[in-house]
């Protein structure tokens, strides 16, 4: 599985619409910036594969993503991934003359803060083409280690 998905994710170079960087560097930087803050591997590999269903699924990219993580991380991590496009919106809707706030339908769910977080701190950052990001390689180990584990049966 994981050299399925490193293989995918090497495929993500086309560019984002309205932004400097491509998909792959804005999935690396993310996971760079979660790596750099001693993140859990889980958050470094969600980190990375965030936006791997963007391409393909842009309108649900989210829930592509935590459905390929759902088996080998926590109920934690699946729901940041999961959210992450939904709290994005925060960032852009109000530019669109839409509500900003989406995400406050959750608040008070156990994972809206560390979901707030990871958008804030890691994502929404993570579109610089300054930023010194990490090669996919530095990051292989970590993916092979959280794809090579017993599936938690959640799936």
């Amino acid at each position: 599985t994981a050299g399925r998905i490193l293989k995918m994710m090497q495929g993500l170079t086309s560019s984002l619409d309205g932004y400097q960087i491509n998909r792959l560097e804005h999935s690396l930087q993310t996971a760079t910036r979660a790596l750099k803050e001693n993140a859990s591997d889980e958050m470094i590999v969600a980190s990375l594969l965030h936006d791997i269903g963007d391409e393909i699924a842009p309108l649900n990219h989210s829930e592509l993503a935590a459905s390929v993580l759902k088996p080998f991380v926590s109920e934690k991590t699946r729901w940041i991934v999961e959210k992450h496009g939904l709290f994005q919106t925060y960032y852009y809707n109000h530019h669109y003359g839409q509500d900003r706030n989406l995400r406050d339908k959750y608040v008070g769910h156990p994972h809206f803060e560390d979901t707030i977080n990871f958008c804030h701190k890691w994502d929404q950052a993570s579109f610089d083409p300054n930023y010194e990001t990490l090669p996919l390689e530095e990051i292989v180990p970590v993916v092979g280690r959280i794809f090579s584990r017993e599936p938690y049966g959640n799936f």
